[in-house]
């Protein structure tokens, strides 16, 4: 295994290896200000996008037939789209079997560090080479503009709490990523009139830390986030942030902005075949083991249209996100908020949302139209359209109790915008 050989951490290596960005982590512990992973375009590069969700076995039917097409990758990664440890069993599951079935293919995972901590022994025990931590800034006042909320175990806490939070925890999960002699690149997303002052402060800090790379990545506007009306830094800004940053920590100057699916060497445009054979085999639902299909294992996650988190209350039609529950604990927790396709397009919204919930085994609705829930259906995912509690109906569920005096027998219309536009009620 030749550590050179990683396209991103050493630039001599873009031009003649390749790598490949398994999306097997759609779930994300914060929410970071300039972030919004809802759209795909096959001409959008950057962090957080990505056409498919694959699980574990359906990322190694995929790799199997990127690796007979394109000989040259040499590195394996999870980089989202949300965080690989907030999706801690799925991340951990490819990287092992990435590993038996490739033994002398790196591996790679980039991540925002809050959860790190917890899984650096299996890091290394699986002999992940190289591990990418996004650090937006080392004084708390500055990351408490930058993100939202970040969610730790079964607590949200506010930006002034958890920013504070999250640099601890990154700070120490590059100690203990040195320690273990892994490799370490910074990315830092310069946010104008946000954090574009401080980077060299950041710099400083991961000097001191014994960082092996610094990127300084440009922010790019993306539609729909908090940050959308900021512009994206000029040349002479990006220029003068990295001489400044490059005493502290050698720079990172050939970024192309990963996407979440990427795959290839980093100056080729997106393979629209190999990202059609992503979509496909996001749709599998066996796996061979032993030359016996076997059915996958059930995920536990579970997509509720709320309007306000505690009641199973909303058509599909009229939800503009979805609540993301994980049931596999005793107490419900919620992981995730998803935005559902905007209303338009007909059956291809519904392909859409089959791709949004990909990971979910159920879906509880209190309605539905019959396109989606054919489409849905055929995706793979059960539906339950019921009245009440999201808590009392889940435990109806898992332990097969009667729900008969749940089912929603009665639903009420779209509403008068309703007018086929892709809402289900045509």
């Amino acid at each position: 295994m030749n550590i050179k050989n990683h396209p991103c951490f050493n630039p001599g290596a873009c031009k003649d290896y390749g790598r490949v960005h398994l999306p097997v982590a759609p779930r994300c512990n914060i929410q970071c200000n300039f972030c919004n992973r809802k759209f795909d375009c096959v001409n959008e590069s950057r962090p957080g996008v990505t056409s498919s969700i694959l699980k574990p076995f359906q990322a190694m039917n995929y790799l199997d037939e990127v690796m007979s097409k394109k000989k040259d990758i040499a590195v394996v990664g999870i980089a989202g789209p949300g965080d690989p440890f907030a999706n801690a069993a799925e991340t951990l599951t490819t990287l092992k079997l990435v590993k038996e079935k490739y033994p002398d293919m790196l591996l790679c995972v980039a991540t925002n560090g809050l959860n790190l901590p917890d899984w650096m022994d299996e890091v290394k025990q699986l002999d992940v080479t190289h591990v990418s931590v996004t650090v937006n800034a080392v004084d708390p006042l500055i990351a408490e503009k930058i993100y939202a909320w970040v969610r730790f175990g079964k607590r949200s806490l506010a930006p002034e709490q958890g920013a504070r939070l999250l640099l601890e925890r990154q700070i120490e999960s590059i100690k203990g990523l040195k320690q273990r002699g892994i490799i370490v690149k910074i990315n830092t997303i310069v946010l104008p009139g946000i954090n574009d002052h401080h980077v060299g402060d950041i710099a400083k800090k991961m000097g001191e830390l014994d960082v092996d790379l610094l990127n300084c990545m440009a922010y790019l506007p993306s539609k729909g986030s908090n940050f959308s009306h900021l512009e994206e830094p000029s040349k002479e800004m990006m220029n003068d942030i990295r001489s400044n940053a490059e005493p502290y920590v050698p720079q990172m100057l050939h970024c192309t902005r990963c996407r979440a699916d990427a795959v290839g060497k980093l100056n080729e445009k997106t393979d629209v075949s190999l990202m059609d054979s992503l979509i496909k085999h996001a749709t599998d639902t066996k796996r061979i083991e032993n030359n016996k299909p076997v059915e996958d294992k059930k995920t536990g996650l579970v997509a509720v249209a709320t309007r306000e988190g505690v009641l199973v209350n909303q058509h599909l039609g009229e939800a503009t996100h979805l609540n993301i529950y994980d049931i596999n604990k005793e107490k419900l927790i919620l992981v995730d908020k998803r935005q559902t396709p905007e209303t338009g397009g007909k059956d291809l919204r519904w392909q859409k949302l089959a791709q949004i919930i990909r990971d979910c085994d159920l879906l509880l609705v209190n309605g539905i139209g019959e396109a989606p829930k054919d489409i849905l259906t055929n995706k793979g995912i059960k539906i339950l359209e019921v009245n009440g509690m999201i808590n009392e109906v889940v435990y109806a569920v898992k332990n097969n109790k009667d729900i008969n005096h749940l089912i929603a027998r009665e639903h009420s219309g779209c509403g008068e915008s309703c007018n086929g536009a892709g809402l289900g009620c045509m």
